[in-house]
Order: structure tokens, then sequence, then C-alpha cells
């Protein structure tokens, strides 16, 4: 692994930054409409149409147990690709594209940021940064993705 680097999208919620691998993000929009949908659960804004395709939000903020916070000019929805199917993630802001050595990737304290380890593939050192990289595939679990799969099949 020596000598290899991994791309990620830097977004920002509260005062820590966050990782995803680029690979998985499609692209990253300003706030539109989120349309609600009824007795899903609370971290689940609802759904917006995204060039024609129907797409289920996530309040990030909400799903790791954060206070929620108004939208501003700063917050993005950065859309990525999970367990086959588009999802959009609230953030607070999307900062940065980096590319990270491996070598710098630690494992995961049992608690980083306050959010739970489950989520989270490493912390990144870049100089006196950390970065907390998310690993997508476990923000959601199989029963959630079942819902959001129910919920962006309505359009």
């Amino acid at each position: 692994m020596n000598g290899q680097e991994i791309k990620v999208i830097v977004f920002q919620l509260e005062n820590e930054e966050y990782g995803v691998d680029v690979h998985q993000v499609k692209s990253i929009e300003r706030v539109s409409h989120i349309t609600r949908i009824p007795r899903t659960p609370g971290f689940v804004k609802g759904v917006i149409n995204l060039r024609g395709i129907v797409t289920p939000i996530i309040d990030l903020r909400s799903r790791f147990g954060m206070e929620e916070k108004q939208t501003d000019e700063n917050t993005r929805i950065i859309i990525v690709n999970t367990d086959e199917m588009e999802v959009g993630l609230i953030v607070d802001s999307a900062n940065d594209v980096l590319d990270i050595p491996t070598a710098d990737i630690e494992p995961t304290p049992e608690v980083a940021g306050g959010i739970n380890a489950e989520y989270l593939d490493g912390v990144a050192k870049i100089g006196d940064r950390l970065l907390i990289l998310l690993q997508l595939d476990k923000v959601l679990n199989k029963e959630e993705v079942t819902q959001l799969h129910l919920i962006g099949n309505l359009g």
C-alpha cells in the first residue's frame, strides 16, 4: 500500500472535516426544494428531482446525532452512489478535493467527533488537519437502503 493515494471529497459537519472517496461521488449540488415523504426516518429529509432521477436526501447531521442546522449559502448536497442507488447527503459545506497517501490514514478510534466508529473508514493526518473518512456503505443499514429504494421508486 506504500506510495498509493486515495482521492477524497472533503466536506464539513460542525467543526470537523470528513472525506468520502471521490469514486463514490456523482456530483455536488446546492440545496434545492426537498419534497418531504411521510413516515420516513427523521434523518431522511425527503426527495429531490435531480435531472429526472428521484433521489432520497439524508441529513448527515441528523444521521450522526448532531444538532440540525438551517441551510445557508454554504450548505451542499453531495450525491453519492451507494448500494446501486444515488443518495444525497446534506452537509454544512463541501470544501476541497484532496489526494491522501494511504500511509497517512490511521484506523478509526472508537469514537471520532462523537460519531459511531462503524460509519468510519479511518482518520487521515494532513499536516495539522485531521480528516475523518466515511464508509458510505455503513452509513445506512440494509433496512434503510431498502426503504430508500422504495422512496426512490416513487418517482
